[in-house]
């Protein structure tokens, strides 16, 4: 095709992409099913892991849990049972890529082949960075960046097969603007995120559309992962954690209506191009005016304190 008429071209499906876009604010798209589909989850013991599993078990799906804790995993199994869905728990340590692949082969010789993988574990190690061990900051890394090589590695190859999956990476708004103290795992969910977006460009390129990928960055979340974190108290109102249910069923939704991305609340989208076309001081007067600047850094007192009191307790 002529590049001057490929141009034009280009320009109307970019058009049309941002009509589509709208379209899905004012039109709720129709949720597709799940019942019956393979739906892995890592970190599946607690928090939003456990909140996820609820969601898919009341669409039946089919259940395999991966958690490091096997009795906070049964747990979830237990609850996911009383809703009379079908559930498999494996513990599996996600930062060890060994554990990853043993446990997955374990999985598809016994389940069968996921179709609807969701990386969801997650870790934080509450220090400053000069503070902070290097096997820490190694763990976060692995856990929160490196398991979704090991896990895509693993079971993308059988959803190229069939050109039919999903794939949903639960990051954070960390993950996409930064704050002082958490630089460990800042860094991961920056990887998580560029790791997410290359491979859904390699599907693209591959024309496998019937493989689905959905970006799940919440702001901050009400699990106590983060407890302590405050920005200035003026607009704690406006910006509190948000609680944990809230988060999982609009991240369900995106991904029943196959959505990119999604951030919650819908500010952290505004935030998020703000920080793209201000310049970085203006970046940096903002975040003190917010109190983001520091907002870590109680987080990071309280965990410190947590610490002595258990070296404490153990010397007696």
């Amino acid at each position: 095709m002529n590049i001057v008429a490929e141009f034009f071209v280009v320009i109307f499906k970019v058009l049309w992409a941002f009509v589509l876009a709208a379209a899905r604010w004012l039109i709720k798209p129709k949720e597709k099913s799940v019942c019956d589909q393979v739906c892995l989850i890592t970190g599946a013991g607690s928090g939003l892991g456990r909140l996820f599993a609820l969601e898919f078990a009341k669409r039946n799906a089919d259940l395999v849990l991966w958690d490091i804790n096997q009795e906070s995993n049964e747990e979830t199994a237990e609850k996911v049972r009383q809703l009379g869905a079908r559930v498999h728990t494996y513990t599996c340590d996600v930062s060890k890529r060994g554990s990853v692949y043993r446990t997955a082969d374990l999985v598809r010789r016994e389940i069968g082949d996921v179709t609807v993988l969701v990386n969801n574990a997650g870790v934080v190690s509450g220090h400053h960075l000069l503070e902070c061990p290097d096997e820490l900051i190694e763990r976060t890394m692995m856990v929160n960046c490196h398991a979704h090589f090991w896990t895509a590695k693993a079971f993308l190859p059988k959803m190229l097969e069939m050109n039919h999956g999903h794939i949903v990476t639960v990051a954070s708004s960390l993950g996409l603007f930064s704050t002082a103290g958490v630089e460990d795992y800042c860094a991961s969910k920056f990887g998580a995120i560029g790791f997410h977006e290359s491979l859904s460009h390699e599907l693209k390129a591959s024309d496998k559309d019937g493989i689905k990928m959905t970006l799940v960055c919440p702001y901050l979340v009400d699990t106590g992962m983060f407890r302590g974190c405050r920005i200035r108290k003026e607009f704690e109102p406006f910006l509190p954690p948000l609680k944990p249910e809230y988060c999982v069923k609009e991240a369900m939704r995106a991904i029943l209506t196959d959505q990119p991305m999604i951030c919650t609340p819908r500010l952290m989208y505004t935030v998020t191009f703000m920080k793209s076309i201000m310049p970085w001081e203006a970046v940096v007067c903002m975040y003190r005016f917010l109190g983001a600047d520091k907002c870590m850094y109680p987080f990071i007192a309280e965990r410190k304190q947590a610490l002595n009191n258990n070296e404490a307790k153990n010397e007696i």
